[in-house]
């Protein structure tokens, strides 16, 4: 599994059916999360919402139904206009494997940021509910990946295709098995999982704010035909070729090739909504204050029961990842929490490779925002406004948390701990 695949396959895996529940779940759970079609998920979505006030138990199960409802607004969305999924790091929002649309609506530059916009404030929502469940609430949710999914293809259905298995199987390039007989990847999500859930709303929302704060129609219209193929944009009858393009890898014609290297040129963004820019620094330090929550309420389990990320204590190993967690990384983990909190505060700098004696402050960048240049950035002068002389991030401070992490990486594990 890719890393940026990981993220999405990762962001998925708590929104999904349940095989069985534990007694204290609502029967409205099950059928959330058992169901085939999309009106049968949101009735029973809706009924979870309207009991959530006074039930832990509901509102976990609707906090999750409601990420889970997030991430098909963005799919249904993407194919609505004819999407074709990138390869690349450069748009971790759209890694979803939507299917081919033969007849896409055509596609403009407010539509897209509304497909955005209704995104992000689904996660919103879910996180908000998450975060109504008590820290103390009993909760017990088993779930298998392999038997629900999001309607990806606006059909009202949710077809076996569409189910997570599939999705996770698509992303890793089909290294999981999916098929009739083959071993049920079967969790049991309990309090510790929410706070993991809602740190990833925080994050996708942090990714999602970051777009809408910024003005970027010069690289929707200069670049996403690329991605768009058919959906009638400014460039498709100039450069997208005749039959359309090919799906599959961002790299795998020169026309694409030409268009992602167009794309980043145009990363190129006057701010529009800077308060959007700010938020997603809010964000990106409530992520990281509810993964502390997350290891606090891991290390005090005293079950080991189909664990989802288990903590040292538990000794499990996750079927999906074939990590086992030890204490060295969670402490590691925790000092990198502690990292990126500094950062993102302004207490420690980041560094810029062509600039000795002073480093970038990340508060700066997020409160005090100016338009962004992906190019400039890289090269230094778009970053020149965010320098400052104080304690600099090292790549020493780094080393030193990755060597906990062992051959698998800290990325890897940071893909799955959230």
């Amino acid at each position: 599994m890719t890393r940026i695949a990981g993220l999405v396959a990762a962001a998925l895996f708590l929104c999904l059916p349940i095989s069985s529940v534990a007694a204290e779940m609502p029967a409205a759970a099950k059928t959330l999360f058992e169901a085939k079609s999309v009106s049968e998920r949101n009735t029973a979505l809706s009924a979870l919402e309207g009991a959530a006030p006074g039930d832990p138990a509901s509102a976990y199960a609707a906090g999750a139904g409601e990420f889970f409802t997030a991430l098909e607004i963005l799919a249904s969305g993407l194919h609505r206009h004819g999407f074709e999924s990138p390869q690349s790091f450069m748009l971790p929002l759209m890694r979803l494997p939507v299917p081919d649309n033969p007849n896409p609506e055509p596609l403009t530059y407010e539509k897209f940021r509304a497909i955005l916009v209704a995104f992000r404030d689904r996660l919103e929502k879910s996180a908000a509910t998450l975060g109504s469940v008590p820290a103390d609430a009993d909760i017990g949710l088993v779930v298998d990946l392999i038997h629900a999914g999001i309607d990806l293809n606006e059909d009202g259905n949710i077809a076996p295709d569409e189910s997570i298995g599939a999705i996770m199987a698509s992303l890793s390039r089909g290294g999981i098995d999916t098929r009739d007989g083959a071993p049920q990847l079967t969790f049991r999500f309990d309090r510790a999982d929410g706070y993991w859930l809602q740190g990833y709303a925080e994050f996708l929302m942090a990714q999602a704010d970051f777009w809408l704060a910024h003005d970027f129609r010069t690289m929707f219209d200069g670049s996403f035909h690329m991605l768009f193929p058919r959906a009638k944009l400014p460039l498709q009858d100039t450069l997208v070729p005749p039959d359309g393009g090919m799906s599959g890898s961002i790299f795998a014609s020169e026309w694409r090739f030409a268009d992602f290297i167009s794309l980043v040129h145009l990363v190129n963004w006057p701010v529009v909504e800077p308060e959007r820019r700010q938020a997603a620094r809010r964000h990106l330090l409530e992520m990281i204050r509810l993964s502390r929550e997350d290891w606090k309420a891991i290390r005090a389990e005293t079950d080991n029961d189909r664990e989802w990320l288990p903590g040292p204590q538990q000794k499990g190993i996750n079927p999906l990842t074939g990590l086992e967690v030890g204490e060295e990384q969670v402490q590691a983990w925790l000092a990198a929490l502690d990292t990126a909190e500094d950062l993102l505060e302004g207490r420690v700098l980041l560094p810029h490779f062509r600039i000795a004696g002073k480093g970038i402050n990340m508060k700066r960048f997020f409160d005090e925002p100016k338009p962004f240049d992906l190019v400039l950035s890289i090269t230094g002068p778009a970053i020149a406004p965010y320098l400052e002389s104080g304690k600099i991030l090292t790549s020493d401070d780094f080393d030193q948390i990755q060597r906990e992490f062992g051959g698998a990486g800290f990325l890897t594990f940071a893909l799955w701990f959230n």
